[in-house]
């Protein structure tokens, strides 16, 4: 029987991911075949999961054991410089330009992007990327200038300083309203559903 043994903790990540899911261990056992008391002691550190169970964790929390164990990912720390950012997809006449400031690791479920915004442009035009997928979540401030949000047939009036969040799957575009550049950041996490 092989057990697990990790450079991290496998059981705190356990939980954060149960608890980011909204799930408790009873639902995580019936998701996963493992019983609550073993998902418990496992979240504790009590014991190390053997392969086969972590696998069927992974799988209640629809993820890969890779992703579980974070074996897709490189070292603890990952730096974008300033003249590294890529560039996100918009249209090139839109007014809209955005950089995407996160690495392109595996298992990512957040992604932070700059968005400049000239004077009566708007996102969500053509060429900009697809709607988010189903329960994402976006955050964005606002660095400078003023925007409106307008989200599910619904109108945000936003300055510089204001942060707003709101489900991303939704339709929404960004547009400013002003008569200079408007910049904002955004943050959008994916649903935990793995594919």
């Amino acid at each position: 029987m092989v057990t697990i043994e990790h450079p991290n903790p496998i059981g705190p990540r356990i939980r954060s991911l149960r608890d980011a899911m909204a799930l408790s261990l009873r639902d995580l056992a019936q998701r996963s075949g493992v019983s609550a008391p073993m998902l418990s002691q496992v979240e504790r550190g009590e014991t190390s999961p053997t392969l086969a169970v972590a696998e069927r964790i992974a799988s209640g929390l629809e993820l890969r054991l890779s992703q579980l164990l974070r074996l897709d990912e490189g070292g603890q720390v990952a730096i974008v410089r300033a003249g590294e950012r890529r560039s996100g997809t918009t249209g090139p006449a839109s007014g809209h330009r955005a950089e995407i400031l996160t690495p392109p690791l595996p298992g990512q479920r957040a992604e932070l992007s700059r968005h400049v915004l000239s004077a009566g442009a708007s996102t969500g035009g053509p060429g900009d990327p697809p709607m988010h997928e189903p329960g994402s979540r976006e955050t964005a401030l606002v660095q400078s200038g003023r925007v409106a949000l307008s989200i599910d047939g619904e109108r945000h009036e936003l300055a510089a300083g204001d942060c707003v969040t709101f489900d991303a799957d939704l339709p929404h575009h960004f547009e400013n309203p002003g008569s200079d550049d408007a910049i904002l950041l955004a943050v959008v996490s994916a649903g935990l559903r793995r594919s």
